[in-house]
């Protein structure tokens, strides 16, 4: 990873994109763990649900690594820091 060697500046409206596509993630992150839960609680209610709600359990963390590399990018670019 390689950082600006110079202060770097954002404007109000780039902070305001940025903490909002971080509420966005966050919110997303949520959902997504949200739907782990009530998976594994459907499963323990209902064992014979289990290979539905496990193809469930098993599609969460890619999305969350998905919704993670997607913030890390706009941030990295919106700092100038390059990998």
């Amino acid at each position: 990873m390689v950082l600006p060697d110079q202060p770097v500046t954002l404007t109000p409206e780039q902070v305001a994109a940025l903490n909002q596509k971080l509420s966005a993630m966050r919110h997303d992150i949520n959902n997504h763990l949200s739907l782990m839960m009530a998976a594994v609680e459907m499963i323990r209610l209902r064992p014979e649900d289990a290979p539905r709600r496990l193809a469930t359990l098993a599609e969460q963390p890619a999305r969350i690594s998905r919704a993670l590399a997607e913030f890390s990018a706009e941030f990295e670019k919106a700092l100038g820091i390059t990998r």
